[in-house]
């Protein structure tokens, strides 16, 4: 039965919370990682060449969902279903449920078995992104941080605890008192490409209490990290074409609009030379207490090899930390004008510039080309042309939602550390389908870390964090079997 999120905090019933039992399963899920056989079955999904990116790839997705996942969920209980994806035939997806019961809650996890672009020639020598690699603590291989090594390691640990309560109930099937659906996508490194669309006709199938998913980096390799959504990415173009053709600086300088400078000049005026947003539409609303109070309590973190941060670089009054994880920023990717390989004396004519706001709940995005042009014009700038590409929209769960709580006290209580609460992550995942389409909580536990080289040449995976990432989703799964009320709610 779900209950309300004020109601009083219970232990299941008929549940032993045996301190000695959750910490045993924890030791053992992190054992399971450091084996063999955990090594054996990330090298197999490390050597399936799942590139999203590159056509022809939808037979070794499939493979992947129907050879590695399905036959490892069948022996937990689930029922597998792999579907076409609406929007692409490469991209299949699989959901997989396990019902205890039509009443009881359930957890949805994701993961995604797509890679980026191997860039095989790229990686150091002795590495292969298709074959798994040991180097001390690290796991080289494409995928072992980017997806494939955190959804293994989620599974193993629900593994883990399902064992462990057969050991202790000694009935034929344990029963964890929820269910669990688990969706895997093929185009996460595609954009995600079919998953909203997809998540809208499955509603009902993908019907949940609670979203739990393992991705990205934590904020460091040494801090448990959670984060609870992610800040939206709108991606757009200002476009500036005075005439076919470039003319001569010295016979028609003073007398032709340069539209090179014409951008330059929108730009300055959307922000300024110091990172500075000038648009209000732009700026974000103040973000709640919950949201400053988390960012506050983030650890300064200095990365071996990261580049310095510049102290007067964005929104004046605001920390490093909610710069990223509290506030807009609005980025120039790239410019375009003339030929700078083989500069001429030539008045360009056209430029463009592309752009990209990274945005945070509180800002709205609605009728974003003509509210920046007319900004423009109203700014005397003329005859730039905006022009929208493409927009994954923000979200975050309020930090002080009981089921973070819970969550961080989960953690604290298996790794004895400090959990680092992201309000969103400062780039950009598809958590907008989860917390909008289907209207779930969002938590993310990753199992990665900065310096990973996720989307880079020599990709790895730090085995002393898959072994704690199984240690702490061993203890969240075994806390939401004996304590269902703090991290179910009714919706």
């Amino acid at each position: 039965m779900l209950t309300d999120m004020n109601a009083e905090n219970t232990v299941r019933e008929g549940a032993e919370d045996s301190p000695e039992t959750r910490t045993d399963l924890a030791r053992r899920a992190g054992e399971f990682v450091r084996s063999a056989d955990f090594i054996d079955r990330l090298s197999r999904r490390v050597a399936r060449r799942t590139e999203s990116q590159a056509p022809g790839g939808g037979p070794a997705a499939l493979a992947y969902l129907s050879e590695e996942l399905v036959p490892e969920l069948d022996e937990l209980g689930f029922a597998s279903t792999i579907h076409d994806n609406p929007e692409s035939d490469e991209h299949p997806l699989l959901i997989a449920k396990r019902v205890e019961g039509e009443k009881l809650p359930t957890v949805l996890l994701y993961g995604h078995a797509d890679v980026q672009f191997a860039h095989d020639s790229q990686w150091a020598d002795g590495l292969d992104p298709w074959i798994l690699t040991r180097d001390g603590d690290r796991l080289y291989g494409r995928g072992t941080a980017d997806n494939k090594g955190q959804h293994s390691v989620n599974t193993a640990a629900l593994r883990t605890v399902l064992d462990g309560l057969h050991a202790e109930s000694g009935v034929a099937e344990a029963t964890l008192g929820y269910n669990v659906t688990i969706l895997v996508e093929t185009a996460e490194e595609a954009g995600s490409k079919g998953l909203r669309s997809f998540a809208a006709a499955h509603a009902e199938e993908l019907s949940a209490d609670l979203f739990l998913a393992s991705d990205g980096p934590r904020i460091a390799a040494e801090v448990p990290t959670l984060f609870l959504g992610s800040r939206g990415a709108l991606n757009f173009r200002l476009v500036a074409h005075e005439r076919d053709g470039d003319h001569h600086s010295g016979n028609w300088g003073g007398r032709l609009r340069n539209p090179a400078t014409v951008i330059a000049a929108a730009i300055s005026s959307l922000v300024d030379g110091n990172g500075v947003i000038q648009i209000p539409a732009l700026r974000p609303d103040a973000p709640p207490a919950s949201v400053l109070d988390a960012v506050a309590k983030l650890p300064e973190i200095v990365e071996e090899g990261a580049p310095e941060t510049d102290p007067d670089w964005g929104e004046p009054g605001l920390s490093p930390a909610e710069r990223v994880f509290a506030f807009n920023v609005l980025e120039v990717l790239a410019l375009d004008a003339g030929d700078p390989a083989q500069v001429v004396n030539a008045i360009p004519g056209a430029a463009s510039a592309s752009m990209q706001l990274r945005y945070v709940v509180g800002t709205d995005v609605s009728d974003f080309e003509n509210r920046v042009r007319t900004f423009l014009e109203e700014n005397g700038i003329h005859g730039v042309a905006v022009e929208f590409e493409h927009c994954m929209p923000a979200t975050r769960l309020d930090p002080g939602a009981r089921v973070v709580t819970a969550a961080v006290e989960s953690i604290r209580e298996t790794t004895g550390l400090e959990v680092a609460v992201e309000p969103n992550l400062g780039g950009t995942i598809p958590n907008d389908v989860f917390a909008e389409v289907l209207g779930l909580p969002t938590v993310w536990v990753p199992h990665s870390y900065p310096g990973c080289n996720q989307h880079a040449p020599d990709e790895h995976a730090l085995v002393s964090i898959l072994e704690q990432g199984a240690e702490i989703m061993t203890g969240m799964f075994w806390d939401m079997h004996m304590r269902p009320d703090d991290w179910f709610s009714s919706k």
